[in-house]
């Protein structure tokens, strides 16, 4: 696809003599910082000092050796790699392979499956865990699940299964859907099916059926209700089942999904209630078939200490399952391995301050003291670790299609028959230097208010208060190049930044394929997959192509939180430019939803060969036809309502029959094709001036 990007121009010129002189950006930096004013002490601007950028520099400044070890880097030519075997196979050049699938009709946006990372997550999640029992000479084993909800993509489920099959590695049901996937899907001889949820007497009966074919199909109890369930099939079926009880901790969760743990949780049996369940089971003669502590602190827990905890109360219930005289086999630790996404390894709700073997190693080591202690057989473990293993493996890739990027218009002077508030806005524009830069911004706001004002009680003309407006933006972008050198600036400036950012259009919908960016403001990397040798000297936030005001991304990793923009290249005429959005490979695409019609995004599955890569699976988008198909339209009707309707118009001479005939050939083009742009032209002269668009950062 080709794309008519906006022609260079002075304000690209006025922000690389601004922004080349800026440091580069280092881990506890707020914002890159100029490491000298472009601007002397009179508030003129002076030569710009010439700098070179290198591919460190933007390694530093994305983070991607923190968030990407040990897949995702940056080369030479300033491209992003992808090792998805880690640091065990080779490496692709991503914006090369997008380039290779544009020719072969692929187009953004796009989302890349790799699937060895898939496997290699596997393998790794199941080395920290035969390492931890090594250590500490465990003598039960880990056999891992993977929860469908996670991801329930058809290829990605099966290639899961095939890559666990080495370690007996199963999957985990959290409805009556995902468990008739798990039962069709799962044909690993010794590996685990979970089946938790919700549950009826249909889920119940499956589950237990499903033994027959030689699953080992375990049933949570997660509600009261479900253990007269659990009873009346198995003496219905006359099927010994395998059970497990889902516990509530006292120990409470952290983060956004903290209220998963404790008495107020959605799913578990408080205390008293496994209590009464035990009692059940043993009336019924099914106290031998609990077999299973499960239990649930959250997903994305940043702190190991928080997982110690839950451990540790978790291990004593299991013990004391086992005196109360249940066969207990198993102890499922659920879900909550973290994924870094800000790169900063600390217990920020974007990352953990721990690594995998921390986790395997604190998991073993308290089942294991709280079993001695009782002089028990430890169990064999059982972890649910969606997300760490599903997020790395896929990469979303967006084109931008234009942006707001402002030219450089010089104020045009004051003259003495101008109003009294242009005369002093252009006279402190001129005046704004380092030592008066937060007054004059003070100043330049109140002379913007006073103006609104008078042009609504008619004393300013349209082209004044226009003047005006542009002299203020003026003030702005001047005094924002002093802020961002300045290491102390005042909390009143902190937000002139992300006022002033360009908007980057691209071609995407968050709600379809980034829904926790928008919904729970879920941070994921995000970074040019290219041009990565060339400094960003721009700043931008990312709008999407629905008409929501929310359909943005607008807060960024950063080393202290969050920042409200994200560095950026000027646009080249003709040249695409590419967006990665890494680390989203977990629940994003089944919650995405069709917010204005635009449906799933193209997919492909790239396995590493010698020899390069394979495509091993296309998944094409949806198309307009299929889309309307999901909210009820029948596209043979729509398209005979456009003919009646061009019957009509040409009865009555409204349109010609060349005209007829080119609209329904479009339209009927239109049904069959992608939801999102494939071919879109960006005239240069699209681009605003400063004194429009750096006005809106006093709105």
């Amino acid at each position: 696809m080709e794309i008519n990007q906006p022609q260079t121009n002075p304000l690209e010129q006025l922000e690389a003599s601004i922004q080349n002189q800026e440091s580069r950006l280092a881990a506890d930096s707020r914002l890159p910082k100029s490491e000298n004013s472009p601007f002397t002490s009179n508030g003129k601007t002076q030569p710009a000092l010439q700098t070179v950028w290198s591919v460190e520099e933007s390694e530093k400044l994305y983070r991607i050796r923190g968030w990407g070890e040990p897949y995702f880097s940056v080369n030479a030519a300033g491209h992003v790699t992808v090792a998805p075997k880690g640091d065990r196979g080779g490496s692709l050049d991503l914006y090369d392979l997008v380039q290779s699938l544009q020719q072969r009709d692929i187009h953004a946006p796009l989302l890349i499956r790799f699937s060895d990372i898939l496997a290699d997550r596997i393998e790794r999640l199941n080395a920290c865990f035969a390492k931890a029992i090594a250590r500490y000479n465990y003598s039960g084993r880990y056999k891992g699940v993977f929860p469908v909800k996670c991801n329930q993509q058809r290829h990605l489920v099966e290639d899961l299964v095939r890559f666990g099959q080495p370690h007996q590695f199963g999957l985990e049901a959290g409805s009556k859907p995902e468990l008739l996937i798990a039962i069709a899907t799962l044909n690993t001889p010794g590996a685990l099916l979970i089946c938790n949820g919700y549950k009826d007497l249909d889920y119940v009966e499956t589950a237990m059926l499903s033994q027959r074919l030689g699953h080992q199909s375990i049933l949570v109890i997660e509600q009261p209700e479900e253990v007269n369930l659990v009873i009346e099939a198995s003496h219905a079926l006359q099927i010994q089942p395998i059970l497990g009880i889902r516990a509530k901790l006292s120990a409470k969760g952290i983060g956004r999904w903290g209220n998963s743990a404790g008495d107020r949780a959605k799913f578990g049996l408080t205390i008293p209630e496994v209590v009464v369940a035990v009692e059940q089971l043993r009336e019924a003669g099914l106290l031998a078939a609990l077999q299973l502590l499960h239990f649930h602190i959250g997903s994305q827990i940043s702190a190991i200490s928080v997982i110690k905890d839950a451990l540790r109360e978790a291990s004593q219930i299991y013990v004391e399952l086992a005196r109360l005289g249940a066969n207990m086999q198993f102890l499922d630790v659920g879900g909550g391995l973290g994924v870094d996404y800000d790169g900063s390894k600390s217990n920020s709700a974007a990352s953990k301050n721990y690594n995998m073997q921390n986790y395997a190693n604190d998991v073993v080591a308290e089942v294991k003291e709280a079993c001695v202690e009782a002089n028990l057989p430890v169990p064999t473990l059982i972890s649910e670790s969606g997300r760490a293993i599903a997020s790395h493996q896929s990469v979303l890739i967006m084109n931008v299609l234009g942006s707001s990027e402002a030219q450089d218009l010089a104020p045009e002077p004051a003259q003495a028959e101008d109003h009294l508030i242009i005369r002093n806005l252009y006279e402190t524009y001129q005046s704004i230097d380092p030592s008066n830069y937060q007054e004059a911004y003070h100043d330049a706001l109140q002379f913007k208010e006073e103006a609104v004002s008078l042009f609504g009680f008619g004393y300013l003309s349209l082209k004044e208060r226009a003047r005006i407006e542009g002299l203020c933006g003026a003030c702005c972008a001047k005094i924002l190049a002093i802020a961002r050198q300045d290491d102390d600036v005042a909390d009143d400036l902190e937000d002139l930044e992300r006022r002033m950012a360009s908007l980057y259009y691209t071609n995407l919908s968050v709600f379809q394929s980034a829904p926790d960016t928008w919904a729970i403001d879920q941070l994921f990397p995000i970074m040019p997959i290219h041009r990565l040798n060339e400094e960003p000297t721009q700043r931008g936030t990312l709008v999407d192509l629905t008409c929501d005001s929310d359909g943005k991304i607008n807060r960024f990793i950063h080393s202290r939180d969050t920042k409200p923009i994200l560095e950026l290249h000027p646009l080249k005429p003709n040249e695409p430019y590419y967006l990665g959005m890494f680390l989203n490979g977990a629940y994003q695409e089944v919650m995405g939803n069709l917010h204005n019609l635009f449906g799933d995004t193209n997919v492909v599955h790239i396995d590493l060969t010698p020899m390069g890569y394979d495509i091993a699976h296309v998944v094409k988008g949806d198309t307009i036809q299929e889309v309307l198909g999901y909210v009820q339209y029948d596209t043979d009707d729509l398209i005979e309502e456009i003919r009646k309707q061009s019957e009509v118009a040409l009865q009555k001479q409204q349109i010609t029959l060349p005209e007829a005939q080119l609209l329904l050939k479009n339209y009927e083009r239109s049904l069959r094709s992608y939801t999102y742009l494939t071919s879109v032209r960006v005239k240069p002269e699209a681009k605003t001036s400063t004194a429009n668009s750096l006005s809106q950062a006093t709105s």
